[in-house]
Protein backbone atom coordinates (compact mmCIF):
# COMPACT_ATOMS: atom_id res chain seq x y z
CA UNK A 1 0.00 0.00 0.00
CA UNK A 2 2.53 1.93 0.59
CA UNK A 3 4.49 1.69 -2.62
CA UNK A 4 1.51 2.59 -4.28
CA UNK A 5 0.99 5.85 -2.45
CA UNK A 6 4.65 6.33 -2.89
CA UNK A 7 3.85 5.99 -7.25
CA UNK A 8 0.57 8.39 -6.80
CA UNK A 9 2.64 11.25 -5.62
CA UNK A 10 5.52 10.61 -7.69
CA UNK A 11 2.96 9.88 -10.78
CA UNK A 12 0.99 13.46 -9.68
CA UNK A 13 4.65 15.46 -9.08
CA UNK A 14 5.37 14.42 -12.88
CA UNK A 15 2.03 15.60 -14.10
CA UNK A 16 2.52 18.85 -12.40
CA UNK A 17 6.16 19.73 -13.41
CA UNK A 18 5.78 18.59 -16.99
CA UNK A 19 6.34 21.29 -19.55
CA UNK A 20 3.24 22.72 -21.74
CA UNK A 21 2.99 24.59 -24.95
CA UNK A 22 -0.12 26.88 -25.40
CA UNK A 23 -1.59 26.80 -28.34
CA UNK A 24 -4.85 28.48 -30.01
CA UNK A 25 -7.45 26.61 -32.06
CA UNK A 26 -9.59 28.88 -33.74
CA UNK A 27 -10.75 31.09 -31.07
CA UNK A 28 -9.91 29.09 -27.78
CA UNK A 29 -6.23 28.61 -26.22
CA UNK A 30 -5.29 25.34 -24.51
CA UNK A 31 -2.32 23.75 -23.98
CA UNK A 32 -0.44 20.58 -25.14
CA UNK A 33 2.27 18.26 -23.71
CA UNK A 34 5.55 16.89 -25.77
CA UNK A 35 3.30 13.66 -26.27
CA UNK A 36 1.66 15.88 -28.57
CA UNK A 37 -1.73 15.61 -26.66
CA UNK A 38 -4.02 17.75 -25.09
CA UNK A 39 -3.66 18.14 -21.71
CA UNK A 40 -5.86 21.21 -21.30
CA UNK A 41 -8.37 21.21 -24.03
CA UNK A 42 -8.94 24.65 -26.00
CA UNK A 43 -11.53 26.11 -24.01
CA UNK A 44 -9.99 30.11 -22.89
CA UNK A 45 -11.01 32.90 -24.65
CA UNK A 46 -7.55 34.29 -23.84
CA UNK A 47 -4.44 32.31 -22.00
CA UNK A 48 -1.12 33.05 -21.05
CA UNK A 49 1.96 30.52 -20.97
CA UNK A 50 2.90 28.61 -17.64
CA UNK A 51 5.28 29.76 -16.05
CA UNK A 52 6.29 27.74 -12.15
CA UNK A 53 2.98 25.44 -12.87
CA UNK A 54 0.40 27.97 -12.90
CA UNK A 55 -0.78 29.61 -16.02
CA UNK A 56 -3.23 32.99 -16.38
CA UNK A 57 -6.62 32.40 -18.30
CA UNK A 58 -9.16 34.95 -18.78
CA UNK A 59 -12.93 34.05 -17.32
CA UNK A 60 -15.34 36.88 -18.07
CA UNK A 61 -13.26 39.48 -18.82
CA UNK A 62 -10.72 38.90 -15.59
CA UNK A 63 -7.89 36.89 -15.06
CA UNK A 64 -7.25 34.46 -13.05
CA UNK A 65 -4.61 31.45 -13.00
CA UNK A 66 -5.24 27.61 -13.62
CA UNK A 67 -3.25 24.91 -12.41
CA UNK A 68 -1.82 21.98 -15.26
CA UNK A 69 -4.67 20.55 -14.99
CA UNK A 70 -6.87 23.35 -15.86
CA UNK A 71 -8.47 23.86 -12.94
CA UNK A 72 -8.91 27.42 -11.35
CA UNK A 73 -5.95 27.91 -8.41
CA UNK A 74 -6.42 31.20 -8.41
CA UNK A 75 -10.41 32.62 -9.24
CA UNK A 76 -11.11 35.32 -12.04
CA UNK A 77 -10.71 38.73 -10.04
CA UNK A 78 -7.77 40.50 -11.68
CA UNK A 79 -8.36 43.00 -14.64
CA UNK A 80 -4.61 42.17 -15.89
CA UNK A 81 -1.71 39.92 -14.54
CA UNK A 82 2.34 39.05 -15.35
CA UNK A 83 3.80 35.59 -14.74
CA UNK A 84 4.91 33.98 -11.62
CA UNK A 85 8.50 33.68 -10.68
CA UNK A 86 9.99 32.96 -7.46
CA UNK A 87 7.02 31.79 -6.42
CA UNK A 88 5.23 35.85 -6.87
CA UNK A 89 3.59 37.42 -9.52
CA UNK A 90 2.46 41.10 -10.22
CA UNK A 91 -1.55 41.73 -10.88
CA UNK A 92 -3.57 44.49 -10.91
CA UNK A 93 -7.30 45.11 -9.37
CA UNK A 94 -9.21 47.65 -9.07
CA UNK A 95 -6.23 50.07 -10.84
CA UNK A 96 -3.88 48.78 -8.20
CA UNK A 97 -0.63 46.66 -8.84
CA UNK A 98 0.49 44.28 -6.35
CA UNK A 99 2.08 41.17 -5.60
CA UNK A 100 0.47 37.59 -4.99
CA UNK A 101 1.27 34.55 -3.78
CA UNK A 102 0.53 30.95 -5.32
CA UNK A 103 -2.62 31.13 -2.99
CA UNK A 104 -3.38 34.65 -4.26
CA UNK A 105 -2.77 36.23 -1.04
CA UNK A 106 -2.17 39.97 -1.45
CA UNK A 107 1.80 40.35 -0.64
CA UNK A 108 3.28 43.34 1.53
CA UNK A 109 6.44 44.44 0.44
CA UNK A 110 8.89 47.61 0.82
CA UNK A 111 7.46 50.93 -0.84
CA UNK A 112 8.55 51.10 -4.25
CA UNK A 113 7.49 54.61 -7.05
CA UNK A 114 7.26 51.26 -9.55
CA UNK A 115 6.60 48.02 -9.35
CA UNK A 116 8.36 44.97 -10.98
CA UNK A 117 8.85 41.54 -11.92
CA UNK A 118 10.28 38.91 -9.57
CA UNK A 119 13.18 37.06 -11.65
CA UNK A 120 14.83 34.60 -9.98
CA UNK A 121 14.68 35.55 -6.15
CA UNK A 122 15.43 39.19 -6.86
CA UNK A 123 12.79 42.26 -8.01
CA UNK A 124 13.97 45.86 -8.29
CA UNK A 125 12.70 48.75 -6.20
CA UNK A 126 12.35 52.68 -7.24
CA UNK A 127 12.87 54.95 -4.62
CA UNK A 128 13.03 58.55 -6.40
CA UNK A 129 15.92 58.44 -9.38
CA UNK A 130 17.52 55.22 -7.72
CA UNK A 131 16.91 51.53 -8.07
CA UNK A 132 17.69 48.89 -5.48
CA UNK A 133 16.75 44.85 -4.75
CA UNK A 134 14.46 42.96 -2.34
CA UNK A 135 13.60 39.65 -2.75
CA UNK A 136 10.56 37.36 -1.98
CA UNK A 137 10.63 37.82 1.25
CA UNK A 138 10.08 41.77 1.25
CA UNK A 139 13.61 42.19 2.05
CA UNK A 140 15.70 44.82 0.89
CA UNK A 141 18.81 42.76 -0.50
CA UNK A 142 20.27 46.21 -2.61
CA UNK A 143 19.07 49.99 -1.09
CA UNK A 144 18.19 52.07 -4.24
CA UNK A 145 21.56 53.33 -5.21
CA UNK A 146 22.02 52.88 -9.16
CA UNK A 147 20.28 54.72 -12.09
CA UNK A 148 19.69 51.51 -14.16
CA UNK A 149 20.17 48.04 -13.18
CA UNK A 150 19.17 45.42 -16.10
CA UNK A 151 17.87 42.40 -16.19
CA UNK A 152 19.75 39.58 -14.73
CA UNK A 153 21.04 37.05 -17.07
CA UNK A 154 21.72 34.39 -14.77
CA UNK A 155 23.31 35.35 -11.18
CA UNK A 156 24.60 38.87 -12.70
CA UNK A 157 23.52 42.34 -13.74
CA UNK A 158 24.57 45.25 -15.60
CA UNK A 159 23.92 48.52 -13.56
CA UNK A 160 24.02 52.46 -14.02
CA UNK A 161 25.44 54.97 -11.87
CA UNK A 162 26.64 58.40 -12.52
CA UNK A 163 26.38 57.71 -15.72
CA UNK A 164 29.42 54.53 -16.13
CA UNK A 165 28.40 51.01 -16.06
CA UNK A 166 29.32 48.22 -14.12
CA UNK A 167 27.60 44.94 -12.81
CA UNK A 168 26.83 43.42 -9.63
CA UNK A 169 25.35 40.06 -8.63
CA UNK A 170 22.13 38.79 -6.62
CA UNK A 171 23.28 40.16 -3.40
CA UNK A 172 23.83 43.24 -4.80
CA UNK A 173 27.34 43.20 -4.59
CA UNK A 174 29.57 44.74 -7.33
CA UNK A 175 31.99 41.91 -9.42
CA UNK A 176 32.87 44.63 -11.74
CA UNK A 177 33.35 48.16 -10.75
CA UNK A 178 30.91 51.02 -12.11
CA UNK A 179 33.63 52.95 -14.07
CA UNK A 180 32.77 51.69 -17.81
CA UNK A 181 31.31 53.86 -20.58
CA UNK A 182 29.63 50.57 -22.14
CA UNK A 183 29.82 46.68 -20.56
CA UNK A 184 28.49 43.41 -21.93
CA UNK A 185 27.16 40.09 -19.86
CA UNK A 186 29.43 38.56 -17.60
CA UNK A 187 30.39 35.03 -18.32
CA UNK A 188 32.79 33.25 -16.45
CA UNK A 189 33.70 36.10 -14.59
CA UNK A 190 34.44 38.02 -17.72
CA UNK A 191 32.77 40.60 -19.23
CA UNK A 192 34.02 43.36 -22.38
CA UNK A 193 33.50 47.22 -21.50
CA UNK A 194 34.68 50.22 -23.02
CA UNK A 195 36.41 52.96 -21.55
CA UNK A 196 36.31 56.35 -23.71
CA UNK A 197 37.49 54.85 -26.98
CA UNK A 198 38.79 51.61 -25.93
CA UNK A 199 37.27 48.48 -25.89
CA UNK A 200 38.72 45.58 -24.25
CA UNK A 201 38.04 43.01 -21.48
CA UNK A 202 37.59 43.32 -17.53
CA UNK A 203 38.63 39.94 -15.21
CA UNK A 204 39.17 40.04 -11.48
CA UNK A 205 38.50 44.53 -11.97
CA UNK A 206 41.16 44.40 -14.23
CA UNK A 207 40.57 46.13 -18.01
CA UNK A 208 42.95 44.60 -20.98
CA UNK A 209 42.32 46.62 -24.12
CA UNK A 210 41.56 44.39 -27.25
CA UNK A 211 43.95 45.31 -29.74
CA UNK A 212 42.58 46.91 -32.21
CA UNK A 213 39.12 46.54 -31.26
CA UNK A 214 36.20 49.10 -31.80
CA UNK A 215 33.36 47.04 -30.96
CA UNK A 216 33.05 43.58 -28.89
CA UNK A 217 29.93 41.63 -28.70
CA UNK A 218 28.54 39.44 -26.04
CA UNK A 219 29.76 36.23 -24.72
CA UNK A 220 27.41 33.47 -25.77
CA UNK A 221 28.41 29.43 -24.57
CA UNK A 222 32.02 28.79 -25.63
CA UNK A 223 35.15 30.49 -24.44
CA UNK A 224 35.04 32.91 -27.92
CA UNK A 225 33.33 36.24 -28.59
CA UNK A 226 33.22 37.70 -32.18
CA UNK A 227 34.76 41.63 -32.14
CA UNK A 228 34.94 44.13 -34.83
CA UNK A 229 38.59 45.37 -36.07
CA UNK A 230 39.11 47.90 -39.35
CA UNK A 231 35.23 47.17 -40.24
CA UNK A 232 35.80 43.21 -40.40
CA UNK A 233 34.94 41.28 -37.60
CA UNK A 234 36.83 38.30 -36.26
CA UNK A 235 37.02 35.81 -32.16
CA UNK A 236 39.03 36.56 -29.52
CA UNK A 237 39.31 34.45 -26.59
CA UNK A 238 38.95 35.36 -22.50
CA UNK A 239 42.00 36.86 -22.77
CA UNK A 240 41.47 39.18 -24.85
CA UNK A 241 43.70 37.82 -27.92
CA UNK A 242 42.61 37.64 -31.67
CA UNK A 243 42.01 33.73 -32.30
CA UNK A 244 40.89 34.84 -35.70
CA UNK A 245 41.55 36.74 -37.28
CA UNK A 246 38.91 40.13 -38.89
CA UNK A 247 38.24 39.29 -41.86
CA UNK A 248 34.52 38.75 -42.35
CA UNK A 249 31.61 40.64 -42.70
CA UNK A 250 29.08 39.43 -40.26
CA UNK A 251 29.32 36.71 -37.51
CA UNK A 252 27.00 34.92 -35.12
CA UNK A 253 28.28 33.16 -32.14
CA UNK A 254 29.79 29.56 -31.53
CA UNK A 255 27.87 26.69 -30.26
CA UNK A 256 28.91 23.38 -30.97
CA UNK A 257 32.44 24.46 -32.13
CA UNK A 258 30.96 26.28 -35.22
CA UNK A 259 30.17 29.72 -36.05
CA UNK A 260 27.58 31.08 -38.75
CA UNK A 261 29.68 33.78 -40.95
CA UNK A 262 28.60 35.76 -43.86
CA UNK A 263 31.49 36.34 -46.90
CA UNK A 264 29.14 39.39 -48.10
CA UNK A 265 27.05 36.92 -50.21
CA UNK A 266 25.77 34.15 -48.57
CA UNK A 267 26.01 32.73 -44.70
CA UNK A 268 28.35 29.20 -44.07
CA UNK A 269 30.02 28.31 -40.55
CA UNK A 270 33.25 28.14 -39.74
CA UNK A 271 35.01 26.29 -37.08
CA UNK A 272 37.25 27.34 -34.59
CA UNK A 273 40.32 27.99 -36.99
CA UNK A 274 38.06 30.21 -38.73
CA UNK A 275 37.65 27.89 -41.54
CA UNK A 276 34.49 27.06 -43.54
CA UNK A 277 33.52 23.39 -42.33
CA UNK A 278 30.00 24.39 -43.88
CA UNK A 279 30.40 26.72 -47.42
CA UNK A 280 28.26 30.43 -47.54
CA UNK A 281 25.44 28.86 -49.42
CA UNK A 282 22.29 30.13 -46.98
CA UNK A 283 20.24 33.50 -47.14
CA UNK A 284 20.29 33.34 -43.29
CA UNK A 285 21.09 30.72 -40.76
CA UNK A 286 21.00 30.91 -36.89
CA UNK A 287 23.62 29.36 -34.08
CA UNK A 288 23.26 25.51 -33.50
CA UNK A 289 21.27 24.23 -30.59
CA UNK A 290 22.13 21.99 -27.47
CA UNK A 291 20.22 19.49 -29.95
CA UNK A 292 22.99 19.60 -32.71
CA UNK A 293 20.70 21.25 -35.18
CA UNK A 294 21.19 24.90 -36.74
CA UNK A 295 18.44 26.73 -38.85
CA UNK A 296 19.25 27.84 -42.73
CA UNK A 297 17.61 29.78 -44.58
CA UNK A 298 16.82 28.94 -48.48
CA UNK A 299 13.77 31.24 -48.72
CA UNK A 300 12.24 29.47 -46.39
CA UNK A 301 14.13 27.29 -43.22
CA UNK A 302 15.64 24.31 -42.61
CA UNK A 303 17.93 22.09 -40.14
CA UNK A 304 21.26 21.44 -40.80
CA UNK A 305 23.49 18.71 -38.48
CA UNK A 306 26.97 19.58 -37.12
CA UNK A 307 28.32 18.01 -40.40
CA UNK A 308 26.81 20.58 -42.71
CA UNK A 309 23.86 18.02 -43.73
CA UNK A 310 20.15 19.06 -44.69
CA UNK A 311 18.11 17.13 -42.05
CA UNK A 312 15.27 18.94 -42.69
CA UNK A 313 14.04 20.36 -45.54
CA UNK A 314 13.84 24.26 -45.86
CA UNK A 315 10.36 24.86 -46.02
CA UNK A 316 9.09 26.41 -42.62
CA UNK A 317 9.00 30.45 -41.26
CA UNK A 318 10.84 30.07 -37.33
CA UNK A 319 10.70 32.44 -34.44
CA UNK A 320 12.64 32.80 -31.39
CA UNK A 321 8.76 33.70 -28.94
CA UNK A 322 5.59 34.62 -29.96
CA UNK A 323 3.48 36.23 -27.37
CA UNK A 324 5.27 35.09 -24.48
CA UNK A 325 7.21 36.76 -21.68
CA UNK A 326 9.73 34.23 -21.99
CA UNK A 327 13.73 35.68 -23.10
CA UNK A 328 17.18 34.15 -23.99
CA UNK A 329 15.03 31.27 -26.31
CA UNK A 330 17.57 30.52 -29.29
CA UNK A 331 15.60 30.31 -32.54
CA UNK A 332 14.65 26.63 -34.02
CA UNK A 333 15.08 24.03 -31.64
CA UNK A 334 14.49 23.98 -27.79
CA UNK A 335 15.04 20.89 -25.61
CA UNK A 336 14.29 18.77 -28.49
CA UNK A 337 11.57 20.62 -30.14
CA UNK A 338 11.41 23.42 -32.63
CA UNK A 339 8.24 25.72 -33.26
CA UNK A 340 7.83 26.29 -36.60
CA UNK A 341 5.40 27.95 -38.88
CA UNK A 342 4.04 26.02 -42.88
CA UNK A 343 0.49 27.19 -44.52
CA UNK A 344 -0.10 29.58 -41.95
CA UNK A 345 -0.55 27.39 -39.15
CA UNK A 346 1.75 26.36 -36.24
CA UNK A 347 3.55 23.07 -35.52
CA UNK A 348 6.07 21.74 -33.39
CA UNK A 349 9.13 19.76 -35.65
CA UNK A 350 10.65 16.66 -33.93
CA UNK A 351 14.55 16.31 -34.34
CA UNK A 352 13.66 13.38 -37.42
CA UNK A 353 11.78 16.65 -39.16
CA UNK A 354 8.11 14.77 -38.15
CA UNK A 355 5.13 16.72 -36.80
CA UNK A 356 4.67 16.28 -33.21
CA UNK A 357 0.88 14.59 -32.71
CA UNK A 358 0.62 15.64 -36.33
CA UNK A 359 -1.37 18.36 -35.06
CA UNK A 360 -0.62 22.28 -36.48
CA UNK A 361 -2.54 25.69 -34.62
CA UNK A 362 -3.67 28.98 -35.34
CA UNK A 363 -0.83 29.62 -32.75
CA UNK A 364 1.49 27.99 -30.82
CA UNK A 365 3.71 28.80 -27.72
CA UNK A 366 7.50 27.42 -26.72
CA UNK A 367 7.56 24.39 -23.96
CA UNK A 368 6.73 25.73 -20.11
CA UNK A 369 6.70 24.55 -16.98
Amino acid sequence: MKKLTLLMVLFVQFISAQELALVKQGDKFGYITKAGEYAILPKFKDAKNFSEGMAAALDNGNWGFINSKGDWAIPATFTKVKYFNSGICLVEKEKRWFYIDKTGKELQMPASEKLYDFENGVAFIRQGDKVGLINPKGEVVLQPKYQVIKGFEGNYARVKNNDKWGIIDKSGKEVVNTEYDEIGNYYKSTTWARKGEAFGLVKANVFKQVEGADKIWDFHSEDLTYARKNKKIGFIDMNGNWVIEPKFDKVRAFSKSLAPAFDGKKWGFINTKGEYVVQPMYDDVEIFSADGLAPVKSNDWGFIDVNGKLVIPTNYQITAVGFGVFRDEDKGFVNGLARVKANKKWCFLKPDGTILGNQYFDNAELFQK
